[in-house]
This record gives C-alpha cells, structure tokens and sequence, in this order.
C-alpha cells in the first residue's frame, strides 16, 4: 500500500530553494514584458497618432482591441491552464503577445493594428493568471501572498521600463522600434520558457487520468530534501464547490454585489483611461514628444513603490473607509490636475499621486470584496468583479481619445471625476457582513 504525500503541505514543510527561485523569477520576468506590451500603445501612441495622421479618438479603437483581447484571453487561456496545464498555456500566452507585438511594428494601418493588438492582447490577458497560479502553487503558504504581489508588479515595472526606453530611444528608433524591442525580448525568453519552466506540481498530481508520478519524482526532488518512498502517491486538496452567479444575489447580496460591480466598473474606467492616454494627453498640453512617456513612468513607480506597503496594512485597517478616502483623493487629484495648466512639476507630482490615488484603489478592491460577502463566495465574487471591471478598462481606453477631443486637456483631466464619484457613491452603500468567526478570517 503507497503512502499518500499532499504536494501543497510537503511545499510549505521545506525551505524555499533556487529551483523555486527560478520559477518565481521566470513569472516575474514574463510579467515584466507582459507590462510593457500591455503599455506599448500609451506611450507610443503621440508617435502613432503623427505617423498615421489621426485625431486622438482614432487611436481609442486600438488602445481598446488590446484590452477587449485581455478580457477574451483570460477566460481561454484561464481554462486551458486549468484543463491541458500551466506551463503550454504560458508558452502559448507569451508567443502570441510576443509574436503581435513584433508584427504590429510592420503594421501599415490602424485596421491591421486593431487585429494585432488584439492578439497580443490574448496573450497578455492569458498570461497573467496563469503565472499568478503557477508562482503561488511553487510558493509555501507562508510566504503566498509576498510571492504573488511581487510577480504582479512585474506589469507596473514593465510599463516603467517601457516608459524610459520610449522617452530615451523613441526618437531613435521610432514608434517601430518600441514593438520590435517588445516583441523580440519575450519570444528569446520564450526559449528559455521551453527549456527551464517546470509544471505545476499540484497540476500534475490532480490529473488522475493520467499517471504523472514520473513527472513529479523529478521536479519535487528539487524542492524537497525529505526521503519520498518510490510507491508515493501524491495529492492536492480537493476542489472547492463551484459556486452559482446567482448566489451573488440571493440571501441580502444583491446590494452588495451590484456596488461591488459598480465600483469596479468605474474605477477601471476612470484608471484606464488615465493610464492609456497620459502620454497623449501631456503632449496635447504641450510637453515634448520625447519626455510624454515619463508620464507613464512616474504613475506606474508610484504605484510599484506603494503596493507592498499598502498591501502589509490592508488587514489592519478598515478597507471600506481607506478606500473612501482614496476615492476622495482621487477626485480632488482629478480637479488639480484639470488646473495645472504647463507647470509641469506640479502636474508630474499630481500624475504620480493618481498612481495611488485613482490605481492603487485595485490593490485594496479585493479586500473590500472579502469584507463584503461570506467566506464560501469570495472567489466567485472577486471573479466576476474582475470581470466587470475589464468591462471599464476597455470603456476607459476607448472613450480617452474622444474626451480629448472633445473637452480637451482640462476636459479630459475633470472627466476622471466622474467615474471616481460615482465609485465612491457605489462604495457607500456597501452593507458589511457581520464580524462571525468566519468573517474575521477575511481580513487576516
């Protein structure tokens, strides 16, 4: 008779060792350039609206294609991680967005960049869940929550860096050379992908079909030193219950998840839009080309170097109140930079507040979910929040152009007001669940 070995808890019994270094780096340097495609039309886009002799709100359709294929692409590639494996669907999400991305530096019109960034976007929105999955499932439980915010702030820190090469070589190499760059980079790690990233062990041991036991002897003697019988039949907890859409809204919920939904929607709506079009809209107020992707630099590094921090206070403090607060900061920061003409000190100070005041909201949103809905539906509710709020973030970098163009500069700076108050109004009508013992393991 084999002994049973759970995979999860012989992870959390060993020290970590540089074989799950090499897996955690790997995730973060796919997210590095997961980041950096991500932002490539923001802050290509003033080189992108000259090159094509467009008006702002024609450059909306592009910036949305590669959100709209985020969206597609985190349910496909989501379920093809979760039904063939980690390791093929993160190779697959990163030569999509790698391959796009290099092919839309040869696009010849805005119809071919629409389709390109889309595919891109496929990958994109495909990769980043699959390597969260993967870190976490390679990361002791003690240390989960540390390992799975650094990876995430690989597409802040890919954007920064994308941002500096733009404002440094953009006049070199040209709009062209921020996709070559963007696409050659991640299809050369996607070799490395082939040779060095392993499969999710905890994948490979719920595969009951198939009998993967040679494959995770090898891969689990690399974590653990403890002896391991050779009969050893090894196990992963058991899948939690899937949960109904409609139980958001059964049993008093119905309120809370039609404001979570809200808030979510017009917070990425308003960071979205803030996020895609600074590049575009600094220069429309009269910055030089070259220095209008420091804009995006500056928001993303405040976002980077305040994400940690906040994320170790979250379960100190009441997220619901700290979130009203970063609601109202938003907003007043909406109205100062609407005000702040080409005193350019103030408004790069202004654009770096907004990375905590309109983008830091999405670190503290998750919390807010769990204080508002009982334990056994906190994955469905984050899910399908999520899922709305991509809804915005392909609202938000869709509309930018045509507010621009509309209200401009001042205009489109006043216009993030609107979806911040309404979020911050959606937020107040949040009921809390009671604090049972239950409850009290939501914020721990």
């Amino acid at each position: 008779m084999s002994n049973k070995y759970s995979i999860p808890e012989l992870i959390d019994n060993a020290p970590l060792t540089p074989f799950q270094w090499r897996v955690f780096i790997l995730c973060f340097l796919i997210a590095i350039f997961d980041g950096f495609d991500t932002q490539a039309v923001a802050f290509t886009g003033p080189a992108l609206i000259q090159a094509f002799n467009l008006g702002p709100g024609a450059l909306g359709p592009v910036m949305a294609a590669g959100t709209a294929g985020m969206v597609v692409g985190a349910m496909i590639l989501g379920l093809l991680g979760d039904k063939t494996g980690r390791r093929p669907a993160v190779i697959g999400a990163v030569a999509l967005f790698g391959g796009a991305t290099l092919a839309t530096a040869f696009a010849t019109s805005t119809e071919q960049m629409i389709v390109l960034r889309f595919i891109a976007g496929l990958g994109m929105g495909g990769a980043t869940p699959i390597i969260l999955s993967l870190a976490a499932e390679y990361g002791p439980s003690r240390m989960r929550g540390t390992i799975m915010t650094t990876v995430l702030l690989g597409l802040p820190a890919g954007a920064i860096l994308g941002g500096l090469l733009a404002a440094k070589m953009l006049p070199v190499i040209g709009w062209q050379g921020i996709y070559i760059v963007g696409g050659i980079v991640p299809l050369a790690l996607l070799v490395i992908l082939i040779f060095a990233l392993p499969e999710s062990l905890q994948h490979l041991a719920s595969n009951k079909i198939k009998n993967n036991t040679a494959k995770i002897y090898p891969i689990l003697r690399k974590i653990v030193k403890t002896p391991i019988e050779d009969n050893a039949e090894f196990t992963v907890p058991g899948q939690a219950m899937k949960t109904r859409l409609s139980s958001l809204f059964a049993n008093g919920l119905a309120r809370n998840t039609t404001a979570v939904w809200a808030i979510y929607m017009f917070n990425w709506i308003a960071w979205f839009m803030l996020l895609s079009w600074l590049p575009t809209v600094l220069k429309a107020a009269g910055l030089p080309a070259d220095q209008a992707p420091l804009g995006t630099v500056t928001i993303n590094a405040v976002f980077v170097l305040c994400a940690i921090p906040l994320s170790m206070l979250l379960p100190k403090v009441n997220t619901r109140l700290l979130l009203l607060v970063m609601f109202t900061f938003g907003i007043l920061l909406s109205f100062g930079l609407a005000n702040s003409g080409t005193n350019w000190t103030w408004v790069f100070i202004l654009a770096g507040a907004a990375g905590m005041g309109i983008g830091g909201q999405q670190i503290v949103l998750n919390y807010m979910v769990a204080q508002a809905y009982p334990t056994t539906l906190r994955a469905t509710a984050t899910g399908w929040a999520i899922a709305v709020g991509r809804i915005g973030a392909i609202i938000g970098s869709a509309s930018g152009g045509w507010v621009l163009e509309q209200a401009g500069v001042s205009g489109f700076f006043m216009s993030l007001a609107l979806p911040l108050a309404i979020a911050t109004a959606a937020l107040l009508i949040i009921k809390p669940q009671a604090k049972t013992s239950e409850a009290k393991l939501v914020t721990a």
